[in-house]
């Protein structure tokens, strides 16, 4: 994961994924905004909606896609951009390799579940008929921020539901 130096046209798009995760965080749903990009205009919006949806699949990656898709008329995105706010799970990285999307931006890495680098390498996996090579660390502090500041929020009403229990 080098350091890579961004646009001010990358910062324009991750902000437009910024605003999905965003709107995520508001629904009380993790965080995670994704967009699609392609000849300069967003084809693809989503943000996660894994609880609300009750489906494993709504995630934001899986809901741009789907959007992406449905513009083209066609499973392929070979000359698009992906920016999502937090490293894609190995769900989100095969959607992405067999959408063929053409580049991948990502905020912050998910050491945990990510699959494009930091815990496993799904999308640069070169035996693959597709592969790409994400770029790690646009905005990254606002990416981090959208995430922690939902996990407090979340700590924070759990401590005060257990306190309210004491007090039955």
């Amino acid at each position: 994961m080098d350091n890579i130096s961004f646009s001010d046209l990358d910062k324009f798009y991750m902000n437009e994924a910024l605003y999905e995760a965003r709107l995520a965080r508001f629904v009380e749903e993790v965080p995670v905004g994704c967009v699609i990009v392609y000849d300069g205009k967003i084809i693809g919006r989503g943000h996660n909606f894994t609880y609300k949806g009750k489906s494993a699949l709504y995630h934001a990656e899986l809901i741009a896609i789907k959007e992406a898709n449905e513009y083209f008329d066609d499973f392929r995105l070979e000359e698009t951009t992906m920016y999502v706010t937090m490293e894609p799970c190995s769900m989100c990285a095969g959607a992405i390799i067999n959408s063929r999307i053409g580049r991948l931006v990502i905020g912050i890495p998910d050491y945990k579940r990510g699959a494009c680098g930091s815990n496993t390498n799904i999308t640069g996996d070169r035996s693959q008929l597709h592969f790409l090579d994400a770029e790690f660390g646009l905005m990254e502090e606002e990416c981090l921020y959208e995430l922690q500041t939902f996990f407090k929020m979340l700590r924070k009403r759990s401590k005060e539901k257990k306190k309210m229990g004491k007090v039955d």
